[in-house]
């Protein structure tokens, strides 16, 4: 069961826009890198590099998926315990599921850091196009510390009540 927001939907914040608007433009790329690919094969011609710049247009665009699901607080949620206890059991729970993912996300933040550091010296390219790789560790380490960095003002918030 996901959970539902409580009162009026607030207006998107800038980030929120933003994010957006790098979401939608990734996820264009990806399906129109995808349809020209298909046609082509259809019409003779092949896009060469085509897979490439779908798993980097589809990089971007999951992760600013994942940012925004969390930006709107709309991960999915199982009710069955927390239904059924006082308030003040709920807000704990909620407090230390906000905790757990902050410190989730921040793992992988560390370890996406830890892959980019030892493998920038090397200039790791795709195969076809030679698109560096680099930049586009880069976007996910910037979305898994957005997100790491949320659940913790969420947890914060959460925890002070």
């Amino acid at each position: 069961m996901l959970e539902e927001p409580e009162g009026e939907k607030a207006p998107p914040n800038r980030l929120t826009r933003i994010v957006e608007v790098i979401g939608a433009a990734a996820l264009l790329v990806a399906v129109a890198t995808d349809a020209i690919a298909v046609a082509g094969r259809h019409l003779g011609f092949a896009l060469l590099g085509s897979i490439e710049l779908f798993q980097m247009a589809a990089l971007a665009a999951t992760s600013a998926a994942i940012v925004l699901t969390t930006l709107a607080g709309r991960h999915a949620a199982v009710h069955v315990l927390v239904d059924h206890v006082s308030p003040g059991v709920r807000r704990a729970i909620l407090s230390a599921g906000h905790a757990a993912s902050a410190l989730a996300f921040a793992l992988l933040l560390a370890g996406s850091i830890w892959i980019a550091i030892d493998l920038w010296p090397t200039h790791e390219m795709t195969e076809l196009l030679g698109l560096p790789l680099r930049w586009f560790r880069l976007i996910w380490i910037a979305a898994a510390g957005i997100i790491a960095g949320l659940f913790l003002v969420k947890f914060w918030r959460e925890a002070r009540g």
